[in-house]
């Protein structure tokens, strides 16, 4: 039985990948990809706090007596 012959293997192996590299580095090229687009700022609203609007009373334990 012959022995397979594999000395040619690397010139036809190299020359292909570097064709599709190059193919490929083209295609990327030529692609026209879409630019960015720029944020968009919107004005926020502060929302109302409910506890920044009306006056809350901190209460003490019940275990202390009632300061004044």
């Amino acid at each position: 039985m012959p022995q397979l012959n594999t000395t040619t293997w690397l010139t036809v192996i190299t020359p292909t990948l570097l064709a599709l590299f190059l193919i490929t580095q083209l295609k990327l090229l030529n692609s026209h990809l879409h630019p960015p687009t720029p944020p968009k700022f919107t004005k926020t609203k502060p929302h109302a706090k409910p506890w920044e609007l009306k006056w809350t009373k901190i209460y003490s334990p019940h275990s202390l007596p009632p300061q004044s």
